[in-house]
């Protein structure tokens, strides 16, 4: 990126946004390629954040077709089925967010994203999984960690009013302000795999019930077979059951993963829009940070309950490995 500058027609572009983050940021933006898995709702409005503030390119990939759950939470499908065409949901988004900026350039990858090899993700500079199980998660992240280059690697999954971003920038170097002068800083990130890893007992009292309860969704869906999101109130029981076995399994006690709170996320498996809108400005923002190098971003995981309107940002890192 050092050297390169903007195009006059970038500059005019994003004149009010560089007057905001600085010219070395957005030059820093229109050099970077962001890959997407999983367009619900939440991503959905993390691209549109994401083509506004000017990447380079952006390529989805999600092969599923258009159902009326999917359109209630993404605005980027259009609401005339008529429009389809037989079209995968990648497509349908491909097509509505070309529209939002001309200069960025929106592609779709077809195929499984667990069957893409390491190559492929060294094409990108950030990796945004949604929609696909714990196991293609820990994969992506996997391959993603093995490449020579950093790349930003985040989870974006919201359930009900609830949502959740996991993020992992490995070894991440970053500026912030303080006072009048710019402080050189560094964070080291667990991988998704590492962070899940820790045990219960080993976390802080007042980790936030969400992270566990999502765990146990994580889990029950990984243990049948479920694609995420494929629970109804029948599983209910099941759900319980197991949330009663981790518990017991690591110490902890049953209180810290509510039975109400799993209700909750079985019961409402449709995204809540304005819970979309707020988790996919947070991911927007937290990706721009890790582009630019500019700001201190959430280490590692970032919770929202529109019940409490509250934003959790947790932690969860092993003490012993210094990540």
């Amino acid at each position: 990126m050092d050297g390169e500058v903007l195009t006059e027609q970038e500059t005019a572009l994003y004149d009010r946004q560089i007057r905001v983050w600085g010219v070395d940021t957005q030059r820093r933006l229109s050099k970077a390629h962001i890959l997407v898995c999983g367009m619900k709702g939440t991503v959905a409005e993390f691209c549109k954040n994401i083509v506004l503030a000017g990447v380079s390119s952006l390529t989805l990939v999600d092969d599923r077709v258009a159902t009326e759950e999917a359109i209630s939470a993404n605005f980027l499908i259009p609401p005339d089925e008529n429009a389809y065409g037989g079209k995968t949901l990648a497509e349908l988004c491909c097509d509505s967010l070309k529209d939002f900026n001309p200069m960025v350039r929106v592609s779709v990858e077809k195929g499984d994203i667990s069957s893409f090899g390491g190559d492929f993700f060294d094409n990108y500079d950030v990796v945004v999984a949604s929609c696909c199980s714990l196991a293609t998660k820990k994969s992506i992240n996997e391959k993603c960690r093995k490449l020579s280059k950093h790349i930003a690697f985040y989870t974006v999954d919201c359930r009900d009013s609830c949502g959740e971003i996991f993020v992992d920038l490995q070894h991440h170097r970053y500026s912030k302000k303080k006072l009048d002068e710019n402080i050189k800083c560094q964070l080291q990130y667990p991988s998704i795999e590492e962070a899940i890893s820790v045990p219960w007992r080993a976390l802080p009292r007042k980790v936030t019930k969400l992270y566990f309860a999502m765990r146990v969704m994580e889990r029950f869906e990984e243990v049948e077979g479920r694609n995420p999101g494929d629970v109804s109130s029948a599983d209910l029981p099941g759900i319980l059951k197991l949330k009663k076995e981790l518990c017991e399994a690591n110490s902890l006690n049953e209180s810290h993963v509510p039975d109400k709170l799993l209700e909750r996320l079985v019961m409402g498996t449709r995204e809540f829009p304005p819970v979309c809108a707020i988790i996919g400005g947070i991911l927007g923002q937290e990706v721009i940070k890790a582009i630019s190098g500019k700001g201190e971003p959430l280490k590692n995981f970032f919770f929202f309950d529109a019940m409490d309107g509250k934003g959790i940002i947790e932690d969860i890192s092993n003490p012993e490995s210094g990540s």
